[in-house]
């Protein structure tokens, strides 16, 4: 990034006085973010990565749409500052937003803090995405944000072309998956925001208490079928730790942590509905997981992927395919 025109920008549009400090965040495969700090204050940029990419990928301005009609709202997400369209400034679109004082954990275990705040942790999760679920979306000015209908259908559809875009080896149990999908879809479930990439590492907890303060990284947001984040959560008990922090094998009951049973039961208390989650919505989640996966090897191979690691956890793409067609063939 050109900083020196970067910090003019800045002190123009949101205040932000130099000299100004970046430092990189770590731990995101997709949208290279920032924290830039001035003389008075901090602020979070985040922006598309350079080079060429896959159609309707990296759509910063649909995250900044979405967190500002959320925060609007009274939903908990950083406010938003800017956004920029000029791609002359440091090369594509950004946005600048609040900087937050809280902890961002990505591993699932939650092994950095008190064994009895765990689960309290986990149900304030389950909780913030229940309330999530149930904002009112139209009122929230989010109308045209997705198609509501048909959601499980445009999605099967959209990884499975993901998948031919960004493939970069076979791997037969994608192309099971993309024709056991489409004929096991069950009955569609109430029409919600969907924030697509709802985990813990995409959470932000208060810095001194168990409970959620934000829900970051929207890239994914639409309007859908509320199963679907309940089952990308639920992966955390379908992937091993060295599998981008899962909880796969790890003992539960000694590390004070809920199974996903219990997991779906406070969401479905704090929701105030029961959910029709059946194993399509798990299969789904292992698949669209699978994609992203073999999206972060081709961008590796490009050598335009957002973090360092990428190359390295390439073979994940095979890992949670195998375990979405066991799964399928299982059920």
């Amino acid at each position: 990034m050109n900083e020196e025109r970067l910090q003019s920008y800045l002190e123009e549009a949101v205040g932000l006085r130099g000299p100004l400090r970046f430092q990189s965040i770590a731990g995101g495969q997709s949208n290279p973010t920032y924290f830039v700090t001035g003389s008075e204050k901090s602020v979070v940029l985040r922006k598309q990565p350079d080079g060429p990419l896959l159609p309707s990928a990296h759509a910063i301005d649909r995250e900044y749409r979405i967190q500002k009609a959320l925060a609007d709202a009274g939903f908990t997400v950083p406010s938003m500052l800017h956004f920029c369209t000029d791609r002359d400034v440091i090369g594509t679109p950004f946005y600048v937003m609040e900087r937050l004082d809280g902890r961002v954990i990505h591993d699932c275990r939650l092994m950095e803090v008190a064994a009895d705040e765990r689960r309290t942790m986990y149900r304030s999760a389950a909780e913030t995405l229940a309330r999530l679920h149930t904002i009112d979306w139209r009122g929230a000015g989010l109308g045209d944000f997705g198609r509501p209908e048909g959601y499980f259908e445009r999605q099967v559809a959209r990884w499975s072309k993901q998948w031919q875009l960004s493939r970069t080896r076979d791997i037969p149990e994608i192309d099971f998956l993309q024709q056991w999908l489409p004929t096991h879809m069950p009955a569609a479930g109430p029409s919600t925001i969907v924030h697509g990439d709802y985990r813990i590492g995409n959470l932000m907890f208060h810095r001194h208490e168990p409970k959620v303060i934000a829900v970051l990284d929207w890239e994914l947001a639409t309007l859908g079928d509320p199963a679907a984040d309940i089952a990308h959560f639920g992966m955390m008990w379908y992937s091993a730790p060295d599998e981008y922090g899962g909880l796969l094998g790890e003992n539960l009951a000694d590390l004070r942590l809920p199974d996903f049973q219990e997991f779906l039961a406070i969401y479905e208390a704090a929701a105030q509905r029961k959910v029709g989650f059946e194993p399509f919505h798990m299969v789904f989640a292992l698949f669209r997981f699978a994609v992203i996966f073999e999206g972060v090897a081709a961008r590796a191979k490009a050598g335009n992927a957002a973090a360092e690691n990428a190359a390295d956890v390439a073979h994940l793409a095979i890992n949670f395919a195998k375990r979405a067609a066991a799964l399928a063939r299982q059920s």
